[in-house]
């Protein structure tokens, strides 16, 4: 939960504010709010515009998540008030909620352009992308923006990809697309990739989140140079809001709580693997099914989702149950023989064996770490443990906090278990040698084979059952 976090009370800045709006109201004895903050504490509820995506907001397994989710969550929760998400059909919806105040603040990934700053009123800078002319692997790649017009360009409809174009197009003249006023970023990228369209235009960081979900697209150029993103609330003399909003960050930037936001949802995002993205789409189809009653069932015991123990599965086996590696461990789980024995397991190969004893044997490492470790970083820790043993995680934390950094966060970790392959390091540890880079990889494509799972679900479950439109509700667990 976010309290773990952010600091226990509000910051000085925020309760003078408040304090500041409470004594103008008595004093001119109002019965109604008199500016945008009071208003949103009168009513209880703060009214959040986003739009669907794994940067902004989506639905994970029933629950909600999302980078921009938990930060409006967080901003709610510093208020005091209930959070309200509404994600309108088009983004020119989602300023004109904004500009007539059906809305306090757009969270959707909003980059700051000349034209918007005329429009919005825009809060404290948190992150920085670059625009991408994206097309499909197998086509001519163009070399440069003026290249792209045998082909079709479509885009989302009043963007700040649009914006970018229009300045382009002013110097050169030919250049032409189309925007879609029907369909996000993710829908474009879907046509690109079933070559119904040749290109489109998305952020870096949308980029990075989905292209292991679309491993046939590819980045040729950027069209930008990088631009900040940032919340987005009405133009008007009232500042009160953007007071609050100003000093909320300046709270999460202190406490470290932004910093391990932007580590959840994009930690894990390095490298990408073309042949191993490709790989595990088509294993989904032909493999997964063969073992998912067994995961659910084994999720449901020791509480997990089920879609990261297939995560965990495919990383270890590619969801083969007869997989043997060069050092003896086999089966889907990939158990070491003294694993096997420890959790009662009579054979190694047998899919429910090995998935129930994987699990349980996580569950052992969870159990052994500090109490005060929480999620996600637990989880993530765990699963280093898993595949290097307790003793030699125990190792890389202790250099963690030697170094300066947080043992009981997986960024911080991540950064030392290298150290264990050095010997000025790991002649410090009291288990000494390990090949440290591995649970970094581990970890960090389980999380991405998680993030595939957690798409496809999502794109079976939206077939059948349409996503609401807004909704009001507390943070997800994490994970």
């Amino acid at each position: 939960m976010l309290h773990n976090f952010l600091p226990d009370c509000q910051s000085e800045v925020l309760k003078k504010l408040i304090f500041l709006i409470f004594m103008l109201c008595v004093l001119n004895a109002c019965d109604t709010p008199s500016n945008q903050l009071e208003q949103i504490l009168e009513r209880g509820e703060l009214r959040v515009v986003s739009r669907y995506g794994l940067t902004s907001y989506y639905n994970n397994g029933g629950e909600l998540a999302g980078f921009e989710f938990e930060l409006a969550q967080g901003f709610a929760d510093y208020l005091g008030v209930d959070l309200k998400v509404t994600v309108p059909d088009n983004l020119s919806k989602t300023l004109n909620m904004i500009d007539n105040g059906q809305a306090d603040i757009a969270a959707a990934g909003l980059t700051i352009t000349r034209s918007r700053q005329n429009r919005l009123r825009f809060g404290p800078i948190y992150h920085e992308v670059t625009q991408q002319l994206i097309y499909r692997h197998g086509s001519t790649p163009p070399r440069d923006i003026t290249e792209i017009n045998s082909g079709q360009l479509e885009i989302v409809a009043n963007s700040s990809h649009a914006e970018q174009l229009a300045i382009l197009q002013q110097e050169i003249p030919l250049l032409s697309w189309t925007e879609n006023t029907s369909i996000d970023t993710s829908g474009l990228l879907e046509l690109v990739q079933l070559e119904l369209i040749d290109y489109t235009i998305v952020d870096s960081n949308e980029m990075a989140a989905s292209h292991s979900l679309y491993p046939e697209l590819r980045v040729a150029f950027d069209i930008s140079d990088p631009q900040p993103l940032a919340w987005g609330m009405r133009r008007s003399d009232d500042m009160s809001l953007q007071l609050a909003v100003n000093a909320f960050f300046e709270d999460i930037e202190n406490s470290g709580y932004l910093d391990q936001l932007i580590e959840k949802y994009f930690g894990h995002i390095r490298r990408f693997d073309y042949v191993d993205s490709r790989a595990i789409h088509r294993r989904i189809q032909t493999h997964l099914p063969k073992y998912e009653s067994t995961l659910k069932a084994a999720a449901l015991a020791y509480d997990y989702d089920w879609r990261l123990l297939a995560a965990i599965a495919y990383q270890e086996s590619h969801w083969n149950p007869e997989a043997v590696s060069s050092t003896g461990v086999r089966g889907l789980m990939m158990l070491t023989q003294a694993t096997a024995d420890e959790m009662g397991v009579i054979d190694r190969e047998d899919p429910e064996q090995s998935i129930f004893a994987g699990t349980a044997y996580l569950t052992i490492m969870k159990n052994r770490l500090p109490e005060r470790i929480t999620e996600p970083d637990r989880t993530w820790l765990a699963l280093a443990a898993y595949n290097i043993g307790l003793g030699h995680l125990e190792d890389a934390r202790v250099l963690t906090e030697k170094n300066g950094g947080n043992p009981d966060r997986w960024a911080d970790v991540r950064e030392n278990l290298p150290l264990l392959a050095k010997k000025q390091w790991f002649s410090q540890t009291r288990y000494g040698y390990a090949r440290g880079g591995e649970p970094v990889r581990y970890v960090g494509n389980i999380r991405r084979y998680y993030d595939i799972m957690l798409h496809h679900d999502e794109i079976n479950r939206e077939s059948t059952t349409p996503p609401p439109s807004q909704v009001n509700e507390t943070l997800p667990a994490a994970l």
